[in-house]
């Protein structure tokens, strides 16, 4: 099953709502999302990270919806294409805040939660302060502690890279992706483009300095404690040649979470979502039949 061709598709094929002022900012926030596929098994939350959007997850995406799933993938604040104003927040707690006030409008009270990169910060959030919210859990690669990529530490200098031109930007990004990825095939110019798309613009690369600037570890820290608190039925899964966020976190974090099982994903990198999807969507969802 294919769903999108290009990533102008996926974009295309993305609803948007607004979150009333005081929910989620002091403003009204727009957020846009991909919902797809019946719920005939569940419903699945996709999280993205920095510097990605929703449509990481575009080659996963169709293998759920055919094994039976609801998906829903949307881009967090001030990243893709929700809203990218520098007028609020892009802190961890706020994208959580952001997910609570999301699934309620879009009638769901209850989802299995998949998180990547800083996604994966926010999906312990969720599990942790929000457990009703949070039926299967799984964390890929994500932020845990304290070990962030030094480059997206980098972008959190506004007076370093304001200046600079876009395309200064699209270069480091574009480095980025290669070094995320270990099969090179997967790193297609319908990816890059996509995936650097979003910050081609002086709005859009503002955007992503705030996300940048957003980074904290210490509320990844202020999590530590309460791992053990996590009820959900998890899956910590991981594609092993990650540079950034290394295994031992992610085996560190399933021993902290009771229950939790450690899966690794071979020949697979930071990306891991476009580096193997068969690989992700197969071992996520054996993890949901169990």
């Amino acid at each position: 099953m294919v769903l999108w061709k290009t990533w102008l598709e996926y974009k295309k094929a993305q609803q948007e709502i607004e979150l009333p002022a005081h929910t989620v900012a002091h403003i009204p926030v727009s957020i846009r999302y991909v919902d797809v596929g019946e719920a005939q098994k569940g419903t699945l939350l996709l999280m993205h990270g920095i510097p990605t959007w929703g449509y990481l997850y575009h080659a996963v995406i169709p293998l759920l919806v055919e094994a039976g799933y609801r998906v829903i993938a949307p881009d967090f604040l001030g990243h893709g294409w929700s809203d990218r104003r520098d007028r609020f927040d892009r802190s961890f707690q706020d994208q959580a805040r952001m997910i609570c006030t999301l699934l309620p409008a879009l009638g769901l009270s209850q989802v299995h939660v998949v998180g990547h990169d800083t996604g994966g910060a926010v999906a312990l959030i969720l599990a942790i302060e929000h457990p009703q919210l949070v039926d299967h859990l799984v964390i890929s690669n994500s932020v845990c502690y304290d070990r962030f990529d030094d480059d997206m530490l980098d972008f959190g200098h506004p007076l370093r890279w304001k200046p600079r031109p876009i395309s200064d930007l699209g270069v480091a990004l574009e480095e980025s992706l290669a070094m995320g990825l270990s099969r090179p095939d997967r790193l297609t110019e319908d990816f890059r483009s996509g995936i650097i798309a979003p910050w081609a613009s002086e709005e859009g690369k503002l955007s992503l300095l705030r996300n940048a600037s957003a980074l904290n570890a210490n509320q990844t820290m202020a999590l530590v404690d309460r791992h053990g608190t996590i009820s959900a039925q998890t899956l910590i899964l991981w594609g092993m040649d990650d540079p950034w966020q290394k295994a031992e976190d992610g085996q560190r974090l399933a021993t902290e979470i009771p229950g939790a099982r450690f899966e690794l994903i071979e020949n697979a990198s930071h990306w891991v979502q476009q580096d193997a999807p068969e690989e992700f969507a197969i071992a996520l969802l054996q993890f949901l039949y169990t």
